[in-house]
């Protein structure tokens, strides 16, 4: 009598890979960096139950997926007292890390996006203010461009990937950077502590999320320039679009909320609580308290994603209702995410 055969995780992992649909909309998991615990949980969308862990290095932050799904990879900022320079690669058809990218020099990696070609990416290097350019087939950097320090922080690409559009923290700015020529072509003053940036679907508008000044700005890219500022509450440090450009969801770590907005009013509609009432929160870089930093939506619109760092958690948000519908737990201080395949 033949015994069934149990397969290792690894291999069960590519299978549903392999398997899944490939449609723009097919949410197959999330994944969550743990910044506390060095490692990136893979989550069912459907349970929140982890599938699968993967080391990485210390700090990890954003996550990105390439746009053919074979890659995923996570930037190691490190502590700030000792920035961190090297990404790690996660190769689906394996199911495990391939490689860790050594940036040299360029430390501190933070904002990150793949090319279209699925092997190249630009991510923020804050330690010395550059883009890096990184190959993480070959695992190699192939070029660094200056935009001027000040705490290059988080990025999004153009549609046609023409144009890297860049958080400067310290400067309170976006700056503008032609990768073709390799070269700034404009900065643009938007508020004190500039760190979240969303692009919209026709990448005609940027929303920029100012911690410090409380305000987010919309940004028209075809002016380059600032066309509105919104107030906000409690230190915005996320905006993400939905995929229909209707909604914008601002996140405010220190009050704990979400702020959604209508795009093209650029009023706010809903308020979103995230912290659970009576809970007794971890510490975090800004005390003890929950935290929240990390957003995603889905590529369906369905569902947000929040990470609530000092709860150990994400809370799933029903984009229909704007309510809170789950909470999953996830390791230590978790923060940035992306959806696999992540076609966002």
């Amino acid at each position: 009598m033949l015994r069934p055969r149990i397969l290792p995780a690894a291999t069960l992992l590519h299978l549903m890979l392999c398997l899944a649909p490939v449609a723009a909309n097919a949410d197959l998991a999330v994944l969550v960096g743990n910044k506390s615990e060095a490692s990136v949980d893979l989550l069912d969308l459907d349970t929140g139950k982890r599938r699968a862990r993967f080391p990485t290095g210390d700090v990890p932050h954003e996550i990105t997926v390439s746009p053919d799904r074979r890659w995923a990879v996570v930037t190691n900022y490190g502590p700030r007292d000792r920035p961190g320079n090297t990404l790690t690669v996660i190769d689906w058809v394996a199911g495990a890390v391939a490689r860790t990218v050594d940036l040299g020099e360029n430390g501190g990696p933070h904002g990150i996006a793949f090319l279209p070609n699925a092997r190249t990416l630009i991510v923020t290097t804050e330690a010395n203010g550059t883009l890096t350019e990184v190959d993480v087939v070959d695992g190699r950097v192939l070029r660094t461009i200056d935009v001027g320090g000040q705490r290059p922080h988080m990025l999004v690409l153009s549609p046609d990937a023409r144009h890297a559009y860049v958080t400067r923290t310290q400067a309170g700015a976006v700056t503008v950077v032609d990768l073709r020529a390799g070269r700034v072509v404009a900065d643009i003053p938007t508020g004190a502590g500039a760190e979240g940036i969303s692009i919209t679907p026709d990448g005609r508008e940027l929303w920029i999320s100012n911690a410090q000044a409380d305000t987010v700005s919309v940004i028209d890219t075809e002016a380059l320039a600032v066309v509105a500022t919104v107030p906000t509450e409690g230190f915005p440090i996320r905006t993400r679009i939905t995929p229909d450009g209707r909604h914008v969801l601002v996140l405010n770590a220190k009050a704990a909320t979400i702020r959604v907005f209508d795009r093209a009013e650029r009023q706010a509609l809903h308020t979103i609580a995230l912290a659970k009432p009576g809970v007794v929160y971890g510490e975090t870089i800004f005390g003890i308290g929950p935290l929240p930093i990390g957003i995603q939506i889905s590529p369906d619109g369905q569902r947000a994603i929040a990470a609530i760092s000092g709860g150990d958690e994400v809370a799933v948000i029903d984009t229909e209702t704007w309510a809170i519908v789950q909470r999953w737990p996830t390791g230590r201080e978790p923060d940035g995410m992306s959806f696999l395949p992540g076609m966002m």
